[in-house]
């Protein structure tokens, strides 16, 4: 992001392929008739997102630009038209919010996420940072179960535990790149029980205090993902035939996905303070398998 808005299409604001992803956006496995709703509501996250973290933009201007993306989601949802400022963005998330009755709510609660990430750098307790990931990533999940047709308190908890499990992976995977940034997502509570200080954090320093601590995380995001693991099942069988498989496959497919980055951090024995595991092809052959299998 520049210190400008953002006012061309999707294609023209950084393209998915350029913003890592631990799983494909509105993949080949999505039912086609809810390809659009998806990559709508990805855009739109992905540059509220963008307005957040890209670029050299002061927070006061970060803040005022999603002050405004706010205005423009709420009029979107009215049908009216909101500042014009993204064009493409609102133009393909209109219609959709219109067509499924989207909770508008939960597209607010993201924005909500990135304004926290233009303020706030460190969190003092575990349940303050699952509070973040209550807005920053649940919503997505809930978003698309939305669209799927999928409404009942057991799925929607599942669906928070793998949404919760990849905004946490997320950060532990990104340790080298956010810390730089002056963010520490680990929570003070946490590192502090196991003897690592913020110096030792802003320094990323590898030790074998720091590396247990990353193991305590991790293990903690697998126990997340892990209680979310029959909500593809769930889908599967609400959606029905050949639709509702392949959506129960996309489901396993981000589940792996997610359980693959840990292994991968497990193998590199937790040192992600130093540096970050990506996915390759070999991983992509890995969690479509594991993910038909089961």
């Amino acid at each position: 992001m520049s210190p400008a808005p953002h006012t061309g299409t999707p294609q023209a604001l950084k393209p998915a392929s350029q913003h890592y992803e631990n799983f494909p956006v509105a993949s080949l496995l999505c039912p086609p008739r809810l390809r659009p709703a998806i990559t709508a509501i990805y855009w739109f996250a992905r540059t509220a997102d963008d307005i957040a973290d890209e670029g050299d933009a002061r927070p006061a201007q970060r803040l005022q630009d999603l002050a405004v993306i706010r205005e423009d989601l709420f009029a979107a949802a009215e049908g009216q038209p909101g500042s014009g400022r993204w064009p493409e963005v609102f133009g393909a998330l209109q219609p959709v919010i219109a067509q499924f009755d989207l909770p508008v709510a939960l597209l607010a609660d993201l924005l909500s996420a990135f304004e926290q990430d233009v303020v706030k750098q460190r969190y003092a307790t575990e349940a303050e940072l699952l509070g973040y990931c209550r807005r920053s990533a649940n919503p997505v999940g809930r978003l698309l179960l939305h669209l799927y047709g999928v409404h009942d308190a057991d799925s929607l908890a599942q669906s928070d535990h793998i949404c919760s499990a990849l905004q946490l992976i997320n950060f532990w995977q990104d340790l080298s790149v956010d810390i730089p940034r002056g963010r520490i997502y680990i929570p003070r509570e946490l590192w502090s029980a196991y003897g690592v200080d913020e110096v030792q954090l802003m320094a990323r320093d590898v030790n074998p205090a720091t590396t247990k601590l990353i193991a305590a995380c991790a293990r903690t995001a697998r126990a997340s993902m892990l209680k979310g693991a029959e909500l593809p099942a769930a889908v599967a069988h609400r959606l029905g035939g050949f639709d509702g498989w392949r959506a129960g496959l996309e489901l396993r497919c981000v589940i792996q996905g997610g359980l693959r980055i840990l292994d991968k951090i497990e193998a590199m024995d937790h040192r992600t303070l130093a540096q970050r595991p990506k996915l390759g092809v070999w991983d992509a052959v890995v969690i479509f398998s594991k993910a038909l299998w089961r």
